[in-house]
Order: C-alpha cells, then structure tokens, then sequence
C-alpha cells in the first residue's frame, strides 16, 4: 500500500476518536440512577470500543507514515470535535475557539508545505 493509504488510515484513526469523545460527552451529560450505571453504559461501553479501534488503526498507519507527520494530523481532532460539537451539542464558537482553530489549519496547511 502507498503512503496515501496510511496516512488515510491515520486519519480516520482520528475521526473515530473524535467520534468517541462527543459519545462520552453526551454520556456524561446525563444522569444515572448509581455511580456503576454512569461507568457501564452503552455508550460508555461503545466510546471505549471505538478508542481501542482508533489505537489500532493508529498502530497500524504509524507502519508506514512519518512520525514527524503523525501530531500533525492528530491535531485534526480538534477541529473533528469542535465541528461536532456544534452540530450535534449545540456548542458555540467563541472567538478564542475560532482563532485556535484556524491556527490550526495553518499549521496544518504550513507542515503540508514543507512535506510536498
């Protein structure tokens, strides 16, 4: 497989962490009967399952991607998390969330130029 594919992989690795940590906190914006409910949920129990997955697909895309690449593209979570935390928790932008975001994407943008 080419690199494109690995780093991909990484990639996607991300987004189902990212997935992950909005299910976990929709969890725990609710509230439970006992203290062993709001630990074995099924969401809790999914969010966890998802994070093993990501781990493994992290391991296996880290083959063949650079490791000097591999912060690079897990600082996409934060924009996978915040994106989803608009939409589907109601969160708003603040500025300062914004500016971070979008010093983000430069970094991402400014590493994607010195690689190429």
């Amino acid at each position: 497989m080419d690199n494109k594919y690995y780093i991909l992989i990484l990639l996607v690795s991300v987004f189902v962490s990212a997935v992950s940590q909005i299910i976990l906190k929709t969890a725990a914006n609710r509230t439970y009967e006992s203290a062993i409910k709001e630990y074995l949920n099924f969401r809790v129990i999914f969010s966890y399952g998802l994070f093993f997955l990501s781990t493994i697909l992290t391991m296996i895309a880290l083959k063949k991607v650079p490791l000097s690449m591999q912060p690079i593209l897990e600082s996409t979570s934060y924009i996978y998390v915040s994106v989803m935390g608009y939409f589907l928790l109601k969160e708003r932008f603040s500025k300062r969330k914004l500016l971070g975001l979008a010093l983000i994407l430069l970094g991402i943008f400014v590493y994607s130029i010195n690689m190429a």
